[in-house]
């Protein structure tokens, strides 16, 4: 019979992910979390083998994290479902492998998953947010940069944080924005708006377009702001840089759209993925079609886009009930 210690099946697992399918630091990160925690589970039964976990195993450990024992609160859906969808993979890869003899996730059945709609924000409600991103001072100029582009360009907040100057395409070609400072014929390209270059899930490459209003507090941002800042670190090709002059961090791009709202008087939660629901919300609102915002989004899946019609479906019931004379 082969076996096959616990620790040794979830670092076999990791490495696959990681080497041969590319996933990307936070996943890796995710995958290794909910297997440290099915790893516990399985010492605490004294299950040290993973040629011992059987499809009855998989079920009574999802029907664990849905229970509660008095000391902690049942897992959300969503959350067992992401952790029963690691586990069986896990084992999936295992078995395909020839490393386990059985695959215990076969009709592993995991809680459906409520139907979460993005929360995205009015279009007047953007503009107030984007007016009250920053004063005439570098950070200020920076963040109107920054908040400009999340919304003009419906890039992730991790992608804008790892883009370099050189992932700032114009119309015929890459920025000269080198170091920083921008030539007079770049600045009006800038302002003009053009393309970035993003690496989004799975180290996947996309070039996404941004308008003319982000492309002006680029421009403004990288001649007024941008060279005294990266003067105060080592030097980095990173566009976002903190006042130290090193990368922009998401945690700190979070602060930045907190303090904006707050600013603007938004007193609902207002993260950097808010500003992303936003910009495919309002291009579906507008007549652009779900295939033109999966690319844009950098979805794999259009099935995950479609959510958004859902939000604009619910928007125009609103708008007909509240103004047809015989809709109600």
């Amino acid at each position: 019979m082969i076996t096959l210690g616990v620790d040794a099946g979830i670092d076999r697992f990791l490495r696959h992910v990681a080497i041969e399918r590319g996933l990307a630091q936070n996943s890796l990160s995710a995958y290794r979390r909910d297997l440290t925690a099915y790893a516990q589970w399985l010492a605490e039964r004294g299950i040290d083998d993973l040629a011992h976990v059987g499809p009855d195993t998989l079920s009574a450990y999802v029907a664990d994290l849905a229970s509660t024992d008095g000391e902690r609160a049942p897992l959300a859906a969503a959350s067992i479902t992401r952790r029963a969808s690691t586990v069986r993979g896990m084992h999936r890869y295992l078995f395909e492998e020839d490393l386990l003899e059985g695959y215990a996730g076969r009709g592993l059945r995991t809680p459906k998953k409520a139907l979460r709609l993005p929360k995205a924000l009015a279009v007047e409600e953007v503009e107030a947010l984007l007016a009250h991103a920053g004063g005439d001072d570098p950070v200020g100029l920076r963040d109107r940069a920054l908040l400009e582009l999340l919304y003009g360009s419906g890039a992730r907040v991790s992608e804008a944080c790892s883009l370099d100057l050189d992932d700032l395409l114009l119309e015929g070609g890459r920025s000269d924005a080198t170091n920083g400072a921008a030539s007079e014929a770049t600045q009006h390209a800038l302002a003009a708006g053009g393309f970035l270059r993003v690496i989004g899930k799975g180290s996947k490459q996309r070039v996404i377009p941004y308008g003319s209003y982000a492309g002006a507090a680029l421009a403004a941002y990288l001649v007024r702001a941008r060279p005294a800042m990266v003067a105060r670190g080592l030097g980095t090709p990173a566009l976002f840089v903190g006042p130290r002059g090193g990368r922009l961090s998401r945690q700190s791009a979070w602060l930045v759209i907190r303090a904006a709202a707050e600013r603007a008087g938004i007193t609902r939660e207002v993260s950097p993925h808010t500003l992303r629901h936003s910009f495919a919300t309002h291009l579906l609102a507008g007549g652009a079609d779900v295939r033109t915002v999966q690319e844009l989004l950098g979805h794999s899946s259009v099935t995950t886009t479609q959510i958004y019609t859902q939000v604009t479906a619910d928007t125009l019931r609103e708008h007909y009930l509240t103004s047809h004379p015989r809709a109600t």
